[in-house]
């Protein structure tokens, strides 16, 4: 007799007709599924599934996944460019020459005006790896402007400069395949099975086989931290004090590899000596783990063969962010789990090509990993751009927690936005909107009208989605895969592509320059520039990266000091020999003080705020709001409340409650909960209008990334449910 799920019928999917299928990569995570979408008898898409034989996932798809192919008739798109001269008055459509020509032309008076950095550029996490390049060849070898960056700031900015100081450069030593061969997961701040959940299939399949210790730090008790054997509840922002500690039992109990430590890295008796400082006791008091478990922690992880950790916005976002990458890699450092199978810093990034724009965006930089700092990298891509190396600045501008902040002050005056969404991604809302009014001139480029912060334009510009045209994104794990064209954008949509090229013929210097319109001709400008280099594409062609469903960098077309002998199919992990970035060849051990700067819960603001994303929505729900299947299961803002927490303010679970911070307020559903502490609630972040009107978004010093994660609210039960109902409604997105 069979029981369970082996009595139970097979899930079977609807045919839509399709009959035709054509390959792409997913384009909400940093997975990086393989996928293809299938086209009925009239061309039009009508079904999404994954790829069997892709290493990534296997055939699988999460929620978001399976619907993709909705996306392409969903409501709200732009199809014409869109003017008005003040944002109170109605848009009327345009044409592209007539909408370009006045972008261009404001960018001119306003550079003219207030100096070439009066305009600022905020770029995405989410377009074409060939769009990231065009645009920071734009940006700094046209436009010129020094304010320039990603809305990857507000997600994985930390990581990115935790790897530089520990590693010496960017980029995630480690792969999926480390789940095969780790005996220690350690995962902080990542909730898998909601944020990446074909990541969480891997890692859980290889657990199964050969139950490895998984242990989760996260303050909330997450989809994860349920599975884990381990879980550690610690207090909002304190990451650094705990693992400052598991190094310290480490050291303390000579469970450290002092070979490894002795022949790859530097700093040690700096690192040493401040770590003295953090033993387990005085530890706990500050971040809330029993200092025993902190102990055993610390020996488990140390005493693994292989140990990795795995981390997302909770160590990110937040005020010591940089410090809890580092923090991380010290631990992996001294104990010797870098570059070896199972034993990484893996972080697990959010958006789907967060990875492109840290590559090839030039908004940190300059292309593939180059520095505006170093004169010789400055001299190669102006000689290679046919541009006067002066004219590129000496260090980076402002990064976009920076630019809009400067908006208040005067110093910016102008900015184009492309694909990202301040309105409802940016902390302190009330702030963001006074901030966009104060601007002379608003572009937006996005594949939506109704985006919110389309609202305070001057000018829309239709772009299109995803897979309506090609290019490459790269994953966590360093996989660059491609996107095939599957359909036309609606209208007079454009990709992006086409726009920032369009947008260059209109400068006297770009004019001058190679613009190359085809995506493809494009990457054999990044094959050229990466030769060599860490971030090595030289092996790579479209038809190879359709062929073996992605392959990782480096990834070489010869033998090379990054990619080894053979690279040719692509390089699953770095730093295998021990020798990193730095000049010397060696990483760094940092030794990390802990400034408690954090807003924290008192007597008037006794609960901590905590928000994150939920599986069935993606960020400001600007794409997932429109499609069904996904709106179906969180359509409305809520709260995770504990129980007994409500039950003390006279709320009920499924009641209305008002969420009241510092900064402002928000209307919640209430969710009563044992998943949440007493002195805690949770708000997915993916609303307009709701959480982060309240968060408080310090920012870090290193990364300047918005704590979202550690403010402190009050809780107000509401008497008239109908009037809260209509207010929780308008922050609905749609």
């Amino acid at each position: 007799m069979l029981f369970g799920r082996h009595k139970k019928n097979p899930i079977k999917l609807a045919d839509k007709g399709a009959v035709e299928w054509k390959y792409a990569t997913c384009g909400y995570c940093s997975t990086g599924c393989s996928i293809e979408v299938g086209l009925d008898k009239n061309g039009v898409p009508v079904a999404s599934r994954g790829v069997a034989d892709a290493d990534v996932n296997r055939g699988k798809l999460c929620i978001k996944g399976i619907f993709e192919d909705k996306l392409f008739t969903s409501g709200g798109r732009g199809d014409k460019p869109l003017m008005r001269k003040h944002r109170w008055d109605a848009f009327k459509e345009t044409t592209w020459d007539v909408a370009l020509d006045h972008v261009a032309d404001e960018i001119k008076r306003i550079q003219t005006e207030h100096g070439r950095d009066a305009f600022s550029i905020v770029s995405t996490g989410q377009i074409m790896t060939e769009e990231f390049y065009t645009l920071g060849k734009l940006a700094r070898g046209v436009i010129g402007t020094n304010n320039y960056d990603g809305n990857t700031t507000l997600c994985m900015a930390s990581a990115v400069s935790g790897y530089k100081r520990s590693f010496g450069s960017d980029g995630p030593p480690g792969c999926y395949e480390d789940f095969m061969h780790t005996d220690c997961l350690l995962a902080i701040g990542s909730n898998l099975p909601e944020q990446h959940p074909v990541i969480y299939w891997r890692m859980r399949e290889e657990r199964e086989k050969r139950h490895f210790p998984l242990i989760v730090v996260d303050p909330r008790v997450t989809m994860l931290a349920q599975n884990a054997d381990v879980h550690l509840a610690v207090t909002p922002g304190t990451d650094v004090v705990l693992l400052n500690a598991l190094a310290h039992v480490i050291l303390k109990e000579n469970l450290a590899d002092m070979e490894y430590i002795r022949a790859h890295t530097t700093g040690f008796n700096a690192f040493a000596a401040e770590i003295e400082n953090w033993d387990p006791c005085t530890a706990s008091r500050i971040c809330g783990i029993d200092e025993d478990t902190i102990r055993n922690v610390a020996r488990t992880y140390a005493k693994a063969r292989a140990a990795m950790t795995i981390w997302t916005m909770g160590i990110n976002q937040s005020t010591h962010g940089s410090d809890g990458v580092v923090a991380i890699n010290n631990l992996n450092l001294i104990t010797g789990n870098i570059g070896r199978p199972g034993a990484s810093s893996l972080s697990i990034t959010g958006q789907c090509n967060a990875m492109g724009t840290r590559e090839w965006s030039s908004a940190s930089g300059l292309p593939g990993y180059r520095y505006l700092e170093n004169d010789g990298d400055r001299e190669e891509i102006a000689t290679f751009w046919g541009i006067d190396p002066g004219f590129l600045p000496r260090k980076r501008g402002l990064f976009m927690t920076d630019i809009l902040p400067a908006i208040e002050t005067g110093q910016i005056k102008g900015l184009w936005l492309i694909a990202t969404n301040p309105m409802t991604s940016m902390p302190n809302t009330l702030r963001i909107r006074k901030t966009l009014e104060k601007l002379e001139f608003l572009v937006v480029q996005d594949a939506y009208r109704d985006v919110e912060t389309n609202e305070y334009s001057h000018v829309f510009l239709p772009s299109a989605l995803w897979a309506e045209k090609e290019g490459c994104m790269t994953n966590t794990e360093r996989r660059v895969n491609l996107i095939t064209n599957v359909t036309q954008p609606p209208g007079d949509s454009k990709a992006d592509l086409w726009v920032f090229n369009q947008m260059a013929k209109r400068f006297e210097q770009g004019r001058k320059m190679e613009f190359p319109e085809k995506a493809e001709q494009v990457f054999e400008e990044l094959r050229n520039l990466s030769r060599g280099r860490m971030l090595d594409y030289s092996g790579m062609t479209y038809e190879k990266l359709e062929k073996h469903r992605g392959l990782q960098w480096p990834c070489s077309d010869e033998s090379s000091e990054w990619a080894g002998e053979d690279s040719s199919q692509g390089t699953q992990r770095l730093y295998t020999d021990g020798r990193f970035a730095y000049p010397d060849g060696k990483a760094k051990l940092i030794p990390l003080a802990f400034v408690d700067n954090n807003e924290k819960p008192d007597e008037e603001y006794p609960f901590w705020l905590n928000s994150g994303r939920v599986v069935e929505h993606f960020h400001t729900r600007t794409r997932t709001g429109k499609v069904g299947n996904q709106n179906k299961f969180s359509p409305t803002p809520y709260m995770e409340m504990n129980p007994d927490a409500a039950a003390r303010l006279g709320i009920k679970h499924g009641e209305y409650a008002r969420l009241v911070s510092r900064r402002g307020d928000a209307i919640v559903m209430v969710q009563t909960t044992q998943r949440m502490a007493p002195d805690m609630v949770f708000v997915p972040f993916h609303y307009h209008d709701c959480v982060n009107r309240l968060s408080l978004g310090l920012l870090d010093p290193y990364s300047r990334q918005p704590a979202y994660k550690q403010s402190a609210v009050k809780v107000e039960k509401i008497a008239d449910q109908k009037a809260a109902a209509v207010r929780n409604k308008a922050a609905r997105a749609y």
